[in-house]
């Protein structure tokens, strides 16, 4: 089901309204403005990967991927019942979270016809009581109803593997670095410098150039 966050993006990146779900061969569009095709994905970039790869062959394609930065809670016990509480989420999502995407990704980005636009918004994230049966089996205690845009806090486009370096400022890393002071550089787990490391590999933003002890070095490439 479409929700209000998809239907509020699609909406802003639009030319207008004749423009949005316009059929293309196989596909449906979301969004076209110019020559540009736009897709909004809030799911995992995994799931349009094909779709994109084919449309890339002649096209040029915009990825919105937003991510949620801050999420104002809103519970109701029925769909059409009241409002039963409302509260602001401690979680704040971070820009670098763009890495778990790009990760099943990597055979697509970067492509010269390819740009992926992060969106960090402020959203509502509108709960209801989830059902007995699926909450044994996801262990959530509620599903959701919907997703509601509340502002854009700022917007990001990557078209090349210099801009995921500016991401995690590789100008201010050692030469060559390992993961744990690439970790240490950005604040996060050691697994998931790892799983970044990874990623610009595989988008040829770094070369591995030899090992220090059992860690493995990398350069920009």
């Amino acid at each position: 089901m479409e929700t209000s966050l998809h239907r509020s993006l699609k909406g802003m990146y639009a030319a207008s309204e004749a423009d949005t779900e316009v059929r293309l061969g196989d596909y449906r569009i979301d969004a076209i403005r110019g020559d540009e095709l736009i897709e909004i994905q809030f799911a995992s970039l995994s799931a349009i990967r094909p779709k994109i790869q084919s449309l890339l062959q002649r096209h040029d394609v915009r990825i919105v991927k937003p991510i949620i930065n801050r999420r104002r809670i809103v519970r109701q016990a029925t769909a059409e019942g009241p409002v039963l509480g409302r509260r602001l989420s401690p979680k704040r999502g971070a820009l670098l979270e763009i890495f778990d995407e790009l990760i099943y990704f990597t055979r697509v980005f970067p492509h010269p016809r390819l740009t992926i636009e992060v969106p960090m918004v402020n959203v509502q994230h509108w709960r209801l009581p989830p059902d007995r049966r699926k909450r044994r089996r996801c262990g959530k205690d509620y599903k959701t109803k919907d997703y509601v845009l509340e502002s854009i806090e700022s917007t990001h486009e990557f078209r090349t593997t210099k801009d995921l370096l500016n991401l995690i400022g590789s100008d201010h890393l050692p030469h060559p670095f390992d993961t744990a002071e690439l970790a240490g550089h950005i604040a996060c787990p050691r697994g998931t410098a790892q799983q970044i490391a990874y990623c610009l590999r595989q988008t040829g933003a770094v070369d591995t150039c030899g090992k220090r002890g059992n860690a493995i070095l990398y350069r920009a490439a």
